[in-house]
């Protein structure tokens, strides 16, 4: 991840709704949610929901998969774990063995 996909990530989770949705979907997991479900579950209409869905999903954030007429969606943990990289990379002066008690806490058998 270079500093203008960091910039990008960070601007689509830097709307209130739109982070609340990422963090419902790192929550949903593997199975993902229906678009539909993720507006009712944040009472968040349709319209809305769909242009919020949009920018995560172009910020490489969130992926998509169509299921007949509905779309569920996910969280993207390679794209999640790509940010979090980017923001530890140069941690702790260069030594990267201070850092690993972070490192290990943030990460997950996603």
């Amino acid at each position: 991840m270079d500093n203008s996909d960091a910039i990008i990530s960070f601007a689509a989770l830097s709307q209130p709704t739109r982070l609340d949705v990422f963090r419902l979907l790192v929550k949903a997991g593997a199975q993902g949610m229906l678009s539909g479900e993720i507006g009712e579950r944040l009472d968040v209409r349709q319209n809305t929901m769909s242009a919020n869905l949009a920018v995560l999903l172009n910020s490489g954030l969130v992926r998509n998969e169509r299921q007949g007429r509905t779309i569920r969606y996910y969280a993207d943990f390679d794209a999640m774990r790509g940010l979090l990289g980017f923001l530890m990379e140069d941690c702790c002066g260069g030594r990267p063995d201070l850092c690993q008690p972070v490192i290990d806490e943030i990460a997950c058998a996603c």
